[in-house]
């Protein structure tokens, strides 16, 4: 299999843990090579910790990681004030600042150790965004930027800043087609050496190479995940060959062993018998016995020899062998009667679309539009400059478990239409459920078991540890607090939060509910998602998910607010 030549960056025993005491990764070795390289594993394998230590964000438990040159990280979650300029975002703020202050007159010596060689910084960040078709206004501030826009023009600043080493965490999360499209061109382009996570099977077909962080062993293989996925494939099937034929050694092995316990009792029944007739005399009886007792014992030695190296056979052949143990979302009947009006959505325009049970809708349009906005006032979480307010206790009205949203382009909700018509929306049921895009409301220093109880106070501790069990957080896990969780593991937590709603929800309510999700995760979520019986109105920019939902009808929210049906 191909591997890494002339490295960028080189893992070397790599360990790191919380502070709680939960370890991330463990003895990870290996290494990146120079071009672009997807990341790839399950939620939860370790793959933006590994990222943040390559970054320099985290610092390694024991080991050590080697970067050729600088190296420059993108989270997947962008973290902004809202007030911060795209000059600021771009990493090129101090150097406009100054250039322009010595521009006016200013000559403290100090303005010009910042400008450096960056006379032209301002110029090459306009001709940037122009590039990757962003509005070219260094002075703009983020919070005027949907979220799309906002990573998107973070991208464009990890490719300005020129480091050896950029890494790049879920970058399509947020983004629209346009926008996807418009990142895949930057990476198609993209000098240096370039490391991505990500589940985008578009994204990771733009790699040199595709690595995979799994049960902290990373693989690399020098071609593009498609590549990757058929190779594993052919391993695979050649290592469940292997564990057949190891396990049909260690039966026959067995086998013979049972046989040979038989020989030795029939010997010695046969001994037995020579004895009482007295064939022999007794100095011959007790050499025979002797001479017998030493070759049945040789003879049972090799024997468990031989079943012990089967038995290992097998063991190793079982570990090369996969089977990830997945997410088993079940999602409850809510009897929602066909006809049954749950939703109204309404256009600028006044047209009104009413959701009833059990439609399947999805809410689509470009980044900007509002569609996150419009998801928020429908399910009662309120938008806008000053931070975090969900509806009261986490819940719509009645019994809808919510989670809460960021507010602000940051987070991935947009601003809405710039001419201030905008969409609305009513519930017409108080069972709903509403899964945003980005579940940071979470109490980062809460335990996983204290979040969940918290959207249920009234379940016992012992059928919430049985929720998370089928979300794969198990035993301790549960005492983890959220602040270490990955972005998938966030996701399935919320997600059993949500599912707690007594009784259940008749209106589902999922805002980019894969973003998060490796792919894995994603089927089985589909599988849910398509046994439902509620209503769903989901929002994506994955059409081949949205594809996969059985819908029932689309929604397309325009930038004037226009909401209008999909033929």
């Amino acid at each position: 299999m191909p591997s890494a030549v002339n490295p960028a960056v080189v893992l070397h025993d790599l360990s790191f843990a919380w502070p709680d005491g939960s370890v991330a990764l463990s003895g990870v070795s290996g290494s990146f090579g120079r071009g672009r390289t997807g990341l790839t594993g399950l939620n939860g394998a370790g793959k933006s910790t590994l990222l943040r230590l390559v970054g320099g964000r985290l610092r390694p438990s024991s080991g050590g990681v080697v970067v050729s040159g600088t190296a420059d990280y993108l989270p997947q979650r962008l973290t902004l004030d809202t007030g911060t300029t795209v000059a600021g975002l771009l990493g090129v703020r101090e150097q406009v600042d100054a250039v322009r202050a010595i521009a006016a007159g200013d000559t403290r010596p100090e303005l010009f150790d910042v400008v450096g060689d960056g006379w032209d910084a301002e110029e090459r960040a306009v001709a940037a965004l122009g590039a990757a078709g962003l509005p070219a206004d260094p002075d703009r501030t983020v919070g005027t930027l949907s979220g799309g826009e906002a990573m998107l023009t973070a991208v464009v600043g990890l490719r300005l800043r020129g480091a050896d080493v950029a890494l790049l965490d879920e970058p399509t999360n947020n983004l629209d087609g346009d926008s996807r499209e418009r990142l895949y061109d930057l990476v198609r382009g993209w000098r240096g050496t370039l490391v991505v996570v990500s589940h985008d099977l578009a994204l990771l077909e733009l790699m040199d190479a595709t690595a995979e962080l799994r049960d902290g062993t990373l693989t690399t293989f020098g071609g593009p995940f498609s590549e990757y996925r058929a190779w594993l494939a052919v391993q695979q099937e050649a290592a469940e060959q292997a564990l057949r034929a190891a396990e049909q050694t260690l039966r026959r092995e067995k086998r013979q062993r049972i046989e040979l316990e038989e020989r030795v009792a029939h010997s010695e029944r046969q001994a037995r018998k020579d004895r009482a007739n007295r064939r022999y005399v007794p100095a011959v009886v007790r050499e025979r016995k002797n001479a017998a007792e030493r070759s049945q014992g040789d003879r049972r030695g090799l024997a468990d020899d031989r079943i012990a190296a089967a038995q290992a056979a097998v063991d190793a052949s079982e570990r090369a062998v996969r089977d990830d143990e997945r997410v088993v979302v079940d999602l409850p009947d809510p009897q929602v009667p066909a006809g049954r009006r749950l939703a109204v959505l309404t256009g600028s325009d006044g047209r009104e679309h009413v959701i009833q049970g059990p439609e399947r809708v999805a809410l689509t349009g470009p980044n900007g539009a509002g569609k996150t906005t419009l998801l928020e006032r429908l399910a009662g979480v309120r938008g806008g400059g000053g931070g975090t307010v969900p509806a009261a206790s986490g819940t719509t009205a009645g019994a809808a478990s919510a989670v809460g949203l960021p507010a602000g382009a940051a987070s991935g909700a947009s601003p809405g239409p710039a001419n201030g018509a905008a969409a609305s929306g009513a519930l017409l049921t108080d069972r709903v459920a509403y899964l945003p895009q980005r579940v940071d409301v979470l109490d980062d220093d809460a335990t996983v078991l204290d979040a969940v109880r918290a959207g249920a106070p009234e379940v016992p501790p012992g059928e919430l540890r049985n929720r998370l069990a089928r979300f794969l957080v198990r035993g301790a896990a549960v005492h983890r607090t959220v602040a270490t969780l990955s972005g998938g593991e966030r996701f399935r937590v919320a997600l059993a939060r949500l599912l707690l709603a007594d009784p259940p929800a008749q209106l589902l309510i999922l805002d980019e509910p894969t973003n998060n999700l490796d792919v894995a995760t994603v089927d089985q979520l589909v599988a849910a998602l398509t046994r439902y019986r509620g209503a769903l109105l989901v929002v994506s920019h994955d059409r081949a998910f949205l594809e996969r939902l059985d819908l029932t009808r689309e929604l397309r929210l325009d930038p004037d607010g226009r909401l209008f049906e999909v033929a």
